[in-house]
């Protein structure tokens, strides 16, 4: 048994209803994690839509949790709907809202995304919006494997279980991956 310090993982999932597939992915992940690492949710409904005008003023106190969330965690966790063949409009504001200077949040995190969508793509599209802005945070997504949930809802049970065991499997291994990946980074930052 290692000494190492649990990875603290912080979890933003970009769909606000209860019942989503997303949040439902989410709660998979947070199922299937390895040992040695703690998965927290962000709480993004509270965010306000993107208005410099008020940032001008202050973060308001929402913001600022979720600041202080993403600094504290280790890495993160997206749960990426996709909407519009995009990510979703309350994941993209709260990225925007976030990464306000000063002391943007986002630099040199390590990222997981996973995403489950009702088409035959997933949320592919959506993830690579996401890793766009990613990138431009200077966040370090992983790259493999992939976690395109399609057809969702022929995936989860009335109760919001995931009943796919190719989809368990890959996001078991995506959590695995996750917390490889992040003591990589942690070992060269």
């Amino acid at each position: 048994m290692s000494d190492a310090k649990a990875i603290s993982v912080l979890g933003i999932c970009g769909s606000l209803r209860k019942g989503s597939f997303n949040r439902a992915a989410l709660t998979t992940a947070i199922e299937l994690k390895p040992a040695g690492m703690d998965v927290t949710v962000a709480d993004i409904s509270q965010i306000p839509l993107y208005d410099e005008d008020v940032r001008a003023q202050g973060f308001p106190p929402p913001v600022e949790t979720l600041r202080q969330e993403i600094k504290a965690a280790d890495a993160l966790l997206f749960a990426c709907p996709e909407y519009n063949y995009s990510m979703s409009g309350v994941m993209k504001n709260a990225i925007d809202w976030a990464s306000r200077p000063p002391d943007q949040p986002f630099a040199g995190k390590p990222i997981a995304i996973l995403g489950a969508g009702a088409g035959m793509a997933g949320t592919a599209r959506a993830q690579l919006h996401l890793r766009q802005s990613c990138v431009f945070l200077d966040m370090h997504p992983l790259n493999k494997p992939e976690v395109l949930i399609f057809q969702a809802q022929n995936k989860f049970d009335a109760a919001g279980k995931l009943t796919d065991d190719v989809a368990k499997g890959l996001i078991r291994d995506l959590m695995a991956a996750l917390a490889r990946w992040t003591r990589q980074v942690q070992s060269t930052g």
